[in-house]
């Protein structure tokens, strides 16, 4: 936990978040709306993080979901804050604005974060805190304005902090302890409090508060600070007090004034201090009830003074003395050290140790010397029996011998990396039965001579990379029969045997990243030994095949319980294959990264071993193709990476059936557009990256555009930085900025427009086909006849004869006997009778229509004969018509044209009602109007034919306009024509 929190004050950024404060944000998450979307243009999301790191961003992105609890905007261009930049994300617990350009945050700026917990605002430009700055923010516990170049404080820039626990304030340009004062008044909770590197010349308690504070650590270091004064017990709870500045050339004056106020430090860190002896033993004194932990690093005293006066302090356990330039270490230096635990002596250019240098430290189970220039072993530690862990790390070392470390027998962790060791010995770890954890990269090692073959039964990590290693031969690790991580990563290691790993069958973790290790060395069975791995990295090797044929014995074949294989490269450019059975055996493979390898093909049954895969990376081969039988077995894989491989087209993925795929990488690719039915047939997708493709804007990729803006489940990463590449007017323009208003079509409006109209015509049609089959059918062929009638009157000559008789040929004596000689003998009207008048040679039908357009009038002469015609039943009058006429010779309109009386009805003999019955119309017609009839008209002949002399007059007859009227309206009207067409 201490190294923890030491990493987070040194780099920066937010710890993590209470326990309280994780269900705090639960609760508030459970009454939030979904986020409107994870399309962000300059960031990205993991889980609920939002990252926008490095971006080049001006301002605060809006448009952040609301559910993000932590929002990463360091390394950007930001240059101020204000109020309506940090709003809608109630539930954010961290904001970290790290490394931007901010110099001015307006009031209430941070209002709306109310479940806000750590502030990161580290090497920005801030030298005025105004009033307000911090508002609202209620629950921060955490605050770093770290290297801003502070000067003024407001009286109220905190007073919202009243739940702060930690402030680094440090590296500004603070004067005076008053300014402090502003900011602790307001933090009764503030537990940590850095102001090193600020410009404070003194420090008096009674300018900083007249209350006791709950400080439990202060950091003062790196201010020049030449007055250092406590009247009052202000820290009864400090436990950590670092102060001094190596820089300061003057001596600061101590001044506590009781030995109690101090009484709780247990960490004192003085490095730098420049104090007179006198002081500084009075500052030792006033820890003395308590100090377990004492760093005097860089000092400008007389050492020697310092390590005695600190080393009488009984309960001291820790001293670091760091970059003191002790290049000797005498025998007597440490001499009264005798309680020391932990010692740390880095970065001392230590060439020489004397051999009883140590002798008085028999408690001491932590040396570290790293960072020195030690050319061997000291003898020094030899004999430290009660040592469990020596860093001998960065020094000179080129030997090591039996002897150096036979009497560390209680030895568990053992750092000699980055020295010049250039081979071991059998005989090395003999008696570090104990050792747990052995660091050895970064040398010259190019043979192992048997050093773990017998020896070290508990190790359990140990790092040989970065070494030249060339080979490894059998049983070279027969006795680490506990090891669980193996680092080999580095080496030249090309030779693989089939026993170069025996005895590690609780190994966990194997690199052998960057070695020369060819197919031979897979071939040899060297990892069958392996039977309990999980992670095996090849990564950087020459690993190559010809095609991808079967392999005989499979190099992973008894790896069942491997988790994790890496086999990329970065420098191999040849093109190779990967046979069908590679990952024959791996059953319980989760993850599998095959980037770089230069691989052309993969068959469809490669995956079919591996049924529990959950991450792929296959980047960066050219594939060309792949098929959806490629990743068929692959049903639990939730990661894809399938950038630089030349696809042209995603649609593999519509059939290959990975429903529980949650993040695709398919970058610099050849497609051009991402189809509806890709992205549905991945429906737990939460993250997608299609940066650097060649994309067409046009409608074809308006659902995906659609789609990424609205999308509530996916985030596609980096989308406003999609380029067009076609056509060539929209080419390096942004996708993103298409407009696809012009592609938008209402689908679903169009289909039930089109469904209902076409049903209500197929009812309207069957309806009317059943009821009205005949009408319609006249309809259409009187229609006709009305533009064929319009045509002829535009070519119609004045009329040839005053009428054209229309009769059945059973009432042909009557017409030649009766009306002929009456209308044309007596009365001089001319008539056209078609056996008389009519064009030999000529068609029929042109001879009617000639006859009717020719003549005034038309008399139709009824009879029963006329109306019970085969050609009046509907069927044959229908039939009829569709058979003669045609749409040039259609003439019956100018019959029952309402504006033209050129209709003269003569019943020849009476006709029985129900004779009528089927002329609905006649029938009613007969009872309310006149119309001539000549069996009446027996009695008195010379009425009748004095009343169609009138007929034949007039113009407009109100009998013969609604007779006309009704021959219109109804369908049997049409017999008139066909009982002329009978001749």
């Amino acid at each position: 936990m201490a190294s923890e929190e030491a990493r987070t004050k040194s780099t920066g950024g937010c710890r993590f978040p209470t326990i309280s404060t994780v269900f705090l944000s639960l609760c508030m998450i459970c009454f939030l709306p979904p986020a409107s979307g994870f399309f962000l243009r300059s960031c990205r999301i993991s889980k609920t993080n939002a990252i926008c790191k490095g971006n080049n961003l001006k301002t605060i992105p809006q448009d952040i979901p609301p559910t993000a609890t932590n929002l990463d905007l360091s390394k950007n261009l930001i240059e101020n804050i204000q109020a309506s930049n940090v709003t809608n994300l109630p539930i954010l617990s961290s904001l970290n604005l790290f490394h931007n350009n901010i110099s001015q945050i307006e009031s209430d700026a941070f209002a709306g974060l109310i479940s806000l917990q750590c502030l990161d605002l580290n090497h920005n430009k801030l030298i005025h805190l105004g009033d307000g700055v911090f508002n609202g923010l209620r629950n921060l516990t955490e605050l770093r304005l770290n290297t801003n170049g502070i000067k003024v404080v407001s009286p109220t820039a905190f007073q919202s902090l009243t739940r702060l626990k930690y402030l680094d304030i440090s590296h500004n340009k603070l004067e005076t302890i008053a300014s402090l004062r502003l900011m602790l008044q307001h933090m009764p909770q503030l537990h940590e409090l850095v102001v090193k590197g600020n410009s404070l010349k003194s420090f008096h308690s009674w300018e900083l508060t007249n209350r006791s504070l709950s400080l439990a650590t202060l950091d003062l270091s790196r201010n020049p600070l030449n007055d250092f004064r406590i009247a009052a017990d202000i820290f009864p709870n400090l436990t950590c007090l670092t102060i001094g500045d190596p820089l300061s050339k003057a001596p600061m004056i101590w001044d506590v004034r009781d030995k109690t106020f101090l009484k709780q430090v247990s960490s004192l860190d003085i490095s730098g201090l420049n104090m007179a002896l006198a002081d500084t033993d009075a500052l030792l004194q006033a820890v003395n009830s308590s100090l377990k932990s004492l760093s005097m690093n860089s000092m400008k005293l007389n050492l020697r003074e310092l390590v005695n006066i600190s080393c009488s302090i009984p309960t001291m356990s820790k001293l670091e003395l760091q970059s003191n330039n002790l290049k000797f270490i005498s025998s007597d230096f440490l001499k009264l050290c005798i309680n020391i635990t932990e010692l740390h002596l880095e970065k001392n250019f230590v060439n020489k140790i004397q051999k009883d240098a140590f002798a008085s430290l028999q408690r001491l189970r932590t040396l570290s010397l790293s960072h020195n220039r030690l050319s061997s072993v000291p003898n020094g530690t030899k004999n430290l029996q009660s040592l469990s862990k020596l860093d001998l790390s960065y020094n000179r070392i080129k030997t090591v011998g039996c002897q150096d470390f036979s009497n560390l027998t209680k030895l568990v962790e053992l750092n000699l990396q980055n020295n010049s060791i250039s081979a071991l010995k059998d005989c090395l770890f003999n008696n570090l039965v104990r050792l747990q954890a052995l660091a050895l990269q970064f040398n010259q090692i190019k043979h192992l001579k048997g050093a773990f073959k017998t020896h070290l039964p508990k190790l359990q990590i140990m790092h040989l990379n970065g070494n030249k290693l060339t080979a490894l031969l059998p049983g070279e690790f027969g006795g680490l029969e506990s090891l669980l991580n193996l680092s080999l990563h580095g080496n030249e290691i090309a030779k693989l045997f089939n026993e170069s790993f025996v005895g590690l069958t609780n190994l966990l973790k194997l690199d052998l990243t960057s070695n020369q290790i060819t197919r031979q060395g897979l071939d040899t069975g060297a990892f069958n030994a392996l039977t309990n791995l999980l992670r095996l990295d090849l990564s950087i090797n020459h690993i190559k095949y010809e095609d991808s044929m079967a392999l005989r014995e499979t190099p992973f074949g008894k790896l069942s319980s491997l988790e994790e294989l890496l086999i990329p490269s970065q420098h191999y450019r040849l093109k190779s294959h990967l046979p069908v059975n590679f990952l024959q055996g791996l059953t319980n493979l989760l993850r599998f990264s095959a980037r770089n390898i230069q691989v052309i093909y993969l068959d469809k049954d490669t995956f079919k071993y591996t049924p529990r895969l959950e991450k792929l990376d296959i980047s960066s081969n050219d594939l060309g193709t792949l098929s959806a039988e490629l990743f068929s077995p692959l049903q639990t894989l939730k990661s894809l990476y399938i950038s630089r491989t030349q696809i042209r087209s995603l649609d593999f993925l519509i059939d290959a059936n990975l429903t529980k795929l949650e993040f695709l990488q398919a970058r610099l690719n050849q497609y051009s557009v991402i189809t509806e039915h890709v992205m549905n047939s991945l429906p737990f997708l939460q993250y997608v990256d299609f940066e650097n493709n060649s994309f067409s804007c046009d409608c074809d990729n308006a659902w995906f555009l659609n789609w990424t803006i609205n999308s509530k489940q996916t985030q596609v990463a980096n989308a406003y930085n999609f380029l067009c590449n076609y056509p060539d007017d929209f080419k390096d323009k942004k996708l993103l900025d298409f407009a696809i208003t012009s592609c938008s079509q209402d689908n679903g409006f169009i289909c039930f427009v089109s469904t209902t109209s076409m049903i209500l015509f197929v009812m309207v049609a069957s309806f009317s086909y059943h009821f009205m089959r005949w009408q319609l059918y006249s309809a259409y062929y009187l229609f006709l006849s009305w533009l064929f009638d319009t045509k002829q009157k535009n070519k119609q000559a004045p009329c040839q004869y005053d009428a054209f008789i229309s009769y059945n040929y059973h009432d042909e004596p009557w017409v030649i006997g009766e009306l002929l000689p009456k209308l044309e003998g007596e009365q001089g009207w001319r008539l056209c009778l078609h056996h008389r008048d009519f064009e030999p040679g000529k068609p029929i039908i042109d001879n009617i229509t000639d006859a009717i357009y020719s003549s005034r009038k038309t008399i139709c002469v009824i009879s029963r004969r006329y109306l019970e015609s085969e050609w009046c039943s509907r069927e044959v009058q229908t039939a009829s018509l569709v058979s003669a006429f045609s749409p040039s010779r259609l003439h019956s309109f100018r019959l029952f044209d309402e504006q033209e009386d050129v209709l003269i009805l003569v019943f020849l003999e009476d006709i029985p009602t129900y004779l009528l019955s089927p002329y609905h119309r006649m029938r009613k017609l007969l009872k309310k109007q006149t119309y001539l009839s000549w069996p009446r008209a027996a009695d008195q002949p010379e009425v009748f034919w004095e009343k169609l002399r009138k007929a034949l007059q007039t113009g407009n007859d109100p009998f013969l306009i609604s007779t006309i009227r009704w021959l219109s309206d109804h369908i049997n009207a049409c017999t008139v024509v066909l009982s002329i067409m009978l001749f």
